[in-house]
């Protein structure tokens, strides 16, 4: 994806915002794109990342309902729609015990699918009022960014230290199974 980005003259700027609005990706993905593979100097690449990052998470606070209904009206629709809502309350559980901290948390993980869209689901299908989601969310993101900032940031040492963690977290969650 991003070979073809950059053949088609997208500014580097540009395809780090595409990637850290995307989901799964977001700012964990376009921080290393941005620092790592662009150049792109931390005190520019983080507030990009990070604003990028944040901007789906109103829509998706202020609209989840709507949109799930509008796509439940197909039957593909509405199979996709409750697969990703049941993952995500099924990964909820750390909010549903902390709220807004566990939401912090939650978010702050630099992992996949623990970032800013599922922890907006994740708040919308608690009924968390929207800027007590939207703040800590947001602070959230910022732990997330500045973790992954400083792992690029210390190249191969950055990425053992991520590695052995990511590892460690994987043995503790398998522990508790």
């Amino acid at each position: 994806m991003l070979d073809w980005l950059l053949n088609l003259n997208v500014s580097r700027e540009l395809i780090v915002i595409i990637i850290a609005v995307l989901p799964v990706f977001e700012l964990r993905g376009a921080l290393p794109v941005a620092i790592n593979l662009f150049q792109m100097p931390w005190y520019w690449a983080f507030p990009l990342a990070l604003v990028s990052n944040m901007l789906p998470v109103p829509i998706i606070l202020l609209f989840l309902d709507y949109l799930v209904r509008f796509v439940s009206k197909v039957h593909l629709g509405e199979r996709l729609a409750n697969w990703i809502l049941e993952r995500t309350r099924a990964r909820s559980r750390i909010i549903q015990k902390y709220e807004r901290i566990g939401l912090i948390i939650f978010v702050s993980i630099p992992l996949p699918f623990t970032g800013a869209w599922t922890g907006a689901i994740a708040a919308f299908l608690l009924g968390m009022k929207f800027h007590h989601a939207f703040l800590a969310i947001l602070c959230g993101v910022i732990i997330a960014g500045a973790i992954v900032t400083s792992l690029c940031l210390l190249g191969w040492i950055g990425a053992l230290i991520a590695g052995v963690g990511l590892c460690a977290l994987a043995v503790l969650g398998w522990w508790k199974i």
